[in-house]
């Protein structure tokens, strides 16, 4: 979806974080003069686990290259780099990464997350985005637990144009679900995004309401939700692995959304999520503004971290 294109300049400054801290540790370890052997191997592996790729994914990157030095692919410390970035692109098939959208009817959304993980804000410029190419986006505030979050939700659907659903806080939000799928159906539009209640991974029970929400949604509109997308805060590293694993047991996540990764040093997490759970990125979040979102892209992401 060419709406959230954005340039590799684009992804550089945002990522200047995470850059630099992959950067400055790629170039202690990969200094002139180095040769390829144990030593620089073990340290590199070192290196980018400490800059969140992962113990299992950096495993498999440092036997990768031990079989390419050995098979004479690479021969020098400077073939590494290159190695790598070819090789983590490699992680994303381009059908993997797009947004599912309904045959017929709203493509419905579902977003989940914990407590502080930009979930709100994150929903909010997916439906500005989407707007703004022309689309007619409704949002659903079914985080009735709290009344800064249906307030939340209300103040950005009023300023980026959107409409929305809400009931009064303590409402059941499965009736809000309920209540959201009957508009979407009846203003025929195109796109329905569903805020939930930013629960721990943890509680049980608000696990289930969860699962309630997504069953409602599932026998009001066909085929729905499209989407369970779950909204990840980018500066938790590898504890956003584990929140994905646990959502994935309730809801059977189809995408994340990577929020404040423009705020971290941790983006190599990026690349730990989608080798450990074979769940994709699709959107990340890149900045505070609506417009700061962009669908997520392999090759630019690849190319701005190492760069």
């Amino acid at each position: 979806m060419g709406i959230f294109s954005k340039t590799i300049g684009y992804f550089k400054d945002r990522l200047s974080k995470t850059r630099d801290k992959i950067g400055s540790s790629l170039s202690a370890v990969l200094s002139i003069g180095r040769n390829i052997d144990d030593d620089l191997l073990n340290d590199l592996e070192e290196t980018l686990i400490k800059d969140d790729i992962g113990v299992e994914t950096t495993a498999k990157l440092i036997s990768d290259l031990r079989n390419a030095y050995r098979d004479r692919k690479i021969s020098k410390v400077e073939d590494i780099v290159p190695f790598l970035k070819e090789h983590i692109k490699g992680y994303w098939p381009h059908q993997d990464r797009q947004v599912r959208l309904a045959a017929k009817g709203p493509t419905v959304i579902l977003v989940a997350g914990v407590n502080g993980s930009g979930k709100t804000t994150s929903i909010a410029k997916l439906a500005y985005i989407l707007s703004r190419d022309n689309k007619k986006v409704i949002v659903a505030a079914c985080d009735t637990f709290r009344a800064a979050a249906v307030e939340q939700l209300s103040i950005w659907a009023d300023r980026i144009g959107v409409q929305i659903v809400k009931h009064q806080m303590g409402s059941d939000p499965a009736a809000v679900a309920y209540d959201a799928c009957e508009a979407a159906t009846a203003r025929n539009v195109d796109f329905l995004i569903l805020d939930t209640a930013g629960r721990l991974h943890t509680q049980k029970d608000l696990m289930k309401q969860l699962t309630k929400i997504r069953d409602v949604v599932a026998r009001k509109i066909e085929g729905a939700p499209t989407e369970v997308l779950l909204v990840l805060d980018a500066t938790t590293g590898q504890n956003a692995i584990m929140q994905a694993k646990m959502f994935t047991e309730a809801i059977n996540i189809s995408g994340i959304f990577l929020a404040k990764l423009d705020g971290t040093a941790r983006g190599g997490i990026v690349i730990a999520i989608k080798d450990q759970l074979n769940i994709p990125v699709k959107f990340i979040g890149l900045g505070e503004k609506p417009e700061d979102i962009a669908e997520f892209d392999p090759d630019t992401f690849t190319e701005a971290l190492f760069a």
